[in-house]
């Protein structure tokens, strides 16, 4: 199969999620999904192309990468609490969205993109900004 087929048949598998109607959704949903253990949920929530810097110190690119990370961290069954948003900063078809998180992470901050049904997805993700030892 082509490679632009396996990419629209990885689309398609997501479409029957929710989508986010304004940037903000993200990370309700984020939580929703991982406290249902569905990590084809969470991936459903970014951009086919998209970059995670998790775990701490390293990258996961693209959304097959991302759901399989998340296959292995939900596979713990972790609990999620709904973290309280910062102001959205919005650009046009892009926007940062961010919270202080109550583990104590330093902060949270994702860039979303607006898409061309008007829903928006994760393309970038930095869940942590902590110091690395080292």
């Amino acid at each position: 199969m082509p490679e632009s087929e396996q990419q629209r048949t990885g689309s398609a598998e997501y479409e029957k999620y929710g989508k986010a109607l304004k940037p903000e959704d993200i990370t309700r949903l984020f939580v929703e999904r991982s406290n249902a253990g569905d990590a084809a949920g969470v991936a459903a929530l970014y951009t086919e192309d998209a970059v995670m810097a998790y775990p701490p110190g390293r990258f996961t690119v693209g959304r097959e990468a991302i759901r399989a990370l998340w296959e292995k961290v939900l596979a713990n069954r972790p609990h999620f609490e709904p973290e309280a948003p910062l102001p959205t900063l919005v650009s046009g078809d892009v926007a940062m969205t961010s919270t202080p998180p109550r583990d104590g992470a330093g902060a949270r901050a994702q860039v979303v993109l607006r898409q061309p049904d008007g829903s928006w997805l994760r393309v970038l993700d930095q869940p942590e900004f902590v110091a690395l030892a080292g």
